[in-house]
């Protein structure tokens, strides 16, 4: 066999594994038969490569003994499952105030799951990658894993991410994608937290064409165009950056920048309160306490200054949503973050603001169902399309050991 042949029968190898073990990863247990029907395979090629894949550690044969009382006398078809030792995937949603960090199995079936506030101005960079690290640690040991076990981790960061995990120049942007794969145990990819979120929604509800308005504190989008996640040559893409122009040249009205609505809505009632003139109850309380969660409060209960609040965090909703409409054709507008729990009245108030005679279908506006967890589901979602894509790029434990 000269050295052309034989590496393309070893490319002929990978391929055939890599798409039986795609398919190992969405089953529980199959028969060589099954997998044949999938993958179109021969069965010579399907048991050669099962029993490849048995020995490299993803797979193992299922005892497939007759049942008691059974009169089959033929030979019983051999049986294989994906090894649940054979790996975990780690999300992690490395904010600015807080990290949660999720270990979820190959078939996506999360195990465990730790929080923590962190003071990353205070941590520094190499303190953001030791608190990952050991977060990630400590919730792996809670499932009785460790770090070995880890195929790949997923990090969302509140900065622009280009194709190479890197972001521009910028204090913060560089505080925030902290250098995580110096840091962290086997292989790691950082990526923008809204464009994480982005994933997360469109596994949940498929849309071709697609928004992720990831707010709270700051203001993010991650979007998906003609079925693809947008990132730009330097990760800019979805940055919300035009906020800031439109505020600052005056040429749409719209305080705020690229303040998330969690912060306007704080920013708003405390700056505001002391002026206004009405009765509210959020005067009861301390003004440099108020925060979001008390304007939304207020305004369910029929607050006039919290309810003044919300509508004018809608038209600017109404406003975003038009200029990405326009822009981009997006049919569906997601608002996601841990405020997107009580932000329905935002969206309500948004819908009736929205143009009806401009002849373009208008978008729909939606809140998230993932709350707090959406960037670390996403995270764990953009793991294991990763480990699917090319799993024989991964080595399972075993290989490992």
């Amino acid at each position: 066999m000269n050295e052309t042949t034989a590496r393309s029968t070893q490319l002929l190898r990978q391929i055939n594994s890599n798409a039986l073990l795609r398919f190992a990863l969405q089953e529980q247990v199959f028969t060589a038969g099954e997998a044949m029907a999938v993958t179109g395979l021969t069965r010579a090629t399907v048991l050669g490569v099962c029993d490849g894949l048995v020995d490299a550690g993803w797979l193992e044969e299922v005892d497939d003994a007759p049942a008691a009382g059974s009169t089959y006398k033929g030979r019983p078809a051999r049986r294989y499952q994906l090894r649940e030792a054979a790996g975990v995937v780690v999300g992690l949603d490395a904010g600015e105030t807080s990290f949660t960090a999720t270990v979820a199995d190959l078939r996506g079936r999360e195990l465990g799951t730790r929080r923590q506030s962190v003071d990353s101005h205070a941590l520094g960079r190499a303190g953001r990658g030791e608190s990952a690290r050991e977060l990630i640690r400590l919730t792996l040991h809670d499932v009785g894993r460790d770090l070995d076990d880890v195929l790949l981790t997923v990090v969302g960061v509140p900065a622009p991410i280009d194709a190479d995990g890197m972001s521009p120049e910028g204090e913060f942007w560089h505080l925030m994608n902290s250098g995580f794969a110096s840091h962290l145990h086997g292989r790691v990819v950082v990526e923008n937290d809204a464009n994480l979120a982005a994933v997360a929604e469109r596994a949940h509800e498929p849309s071709a064409n697609q928004a992720t308005l990831l707010t709270g504190e700051r203001f993010g989008a991650g979007l998906i165009v003609d079925g693809r996640l947008l990132r730009g040559p330097r990760g800019g893409a979805g940055e919300m950056r035009f906020l800031d122009t439109l505020t600052a040249g005056k040429f749409v009205p719209d305080e705020g920048g690229a303040d998330g609505f969690g912060a306007l809505a704080r920013k708003w009632a405390r700056s505001r309160i002391h002026s206004y003139e009405g009765q509210t109850m959020l005067r009861q309380m301390p003004e440099g306490e108020i925060n979001a969660e008390d304007v939304f409060q207020a305004a369910r209960e029929g607050d006039p200054f919290a309810e003044d609040i919300i509508a004018r965090l809608g038209a600017r909703l109404a406003r975003i949503a038009v200029v990405l409409s326009s822009l981009l054709d997006i049919e569906r507008v997601v608002i996601a973050g841990g405020i997107s729990l009580a932000i329905e009245p935002v969206l309500e108030h948004a819908r009736s603001l929205l143009p009806t005679d401009t002849g373009l279908p208008l978008p729909e506006l939606i809140a998230s169902t993932f709350g707090a967890e959406v960037v670390v589901k996403g995270a764990i979602e953009s793991a294991l399309t990763q480990v699917k894509a090319e799993p024989n790029a991964f080595l399972p434990r075993a290989a490992r050991s």
